[in-house]
């Protein structure tokens, strides 16, 4: 699916929607270039599902945790593993058994991280606007995919050149 925002609000829209269809044990991938927005939508969903405090990039700490109101967010940083074991050692699985987990660069792992939603984040002709690529990748979203899409269905593009 393919989403466009035209600006910071639409984008903190985006987030919310996406972040209301997560549940205990989902793993959402985030790409993109540096200084697409992955730390600031990780920042929007981790607030709409109840994080009161600052979202930090862990990239150095490789991994941070927040209590929400509705679950447990692991922020999690793959931008300076270079190794499969790296990222195994992070044992995301268990991380999500606890709560979501959102990667940035997370693509760099994609045959470890498994199930996941990956989100894909690119930078508009505009300052603040961005495009969007989401994609269920395994069998977890498949109940909840069409209700999504339907749910953000006014940012909903018919493609993205910028894959």
């Amino acid at each position: 699916m393919y989403l466009h925002a035209d600006n910071l609000d639409d984008t903190g829209a985006i987030a919310r929607v996406v972040a209301g269809f997560l549940r205990t044990g989902d793993v959402v991938v985030l790409a993109g270039d540096m200084g697409s927005g992955k730390t600031a939508f990780t920042k929007l969903a981790a607030s709409a599902l109840g994080v009161t405090e600052p979202v930090t990039s862990p990239t150095f700490n490789l991994v941070h945790t927040y209590a929400g109101e509705a679950m447990r967010v692991h922020h999690v940083d793959f931008f300076r593993l270079t190794r499969t074991d790296e990222i195994e050692d992070l044992a995301i699985d268990e991380l999500a058994r606890s709560g979501v987990v959102l990667v940035e660069w997370g693509d760099v792992g994609d045959e470890v991280v498994g199930d996941q939603l990956e989100i894909r984040i690119a930078v508009g002709d505009g300052e603040d606007e961005r495009d969007f690529s989401l994609r269920p990748v395994g069998r977890r979203w498949d109940a909840r995919w069409e209700k999504m899409r339907h749910a953000l269905a006014s940012h909903l593009v018919d493609d993205w050149s910028g894959l």
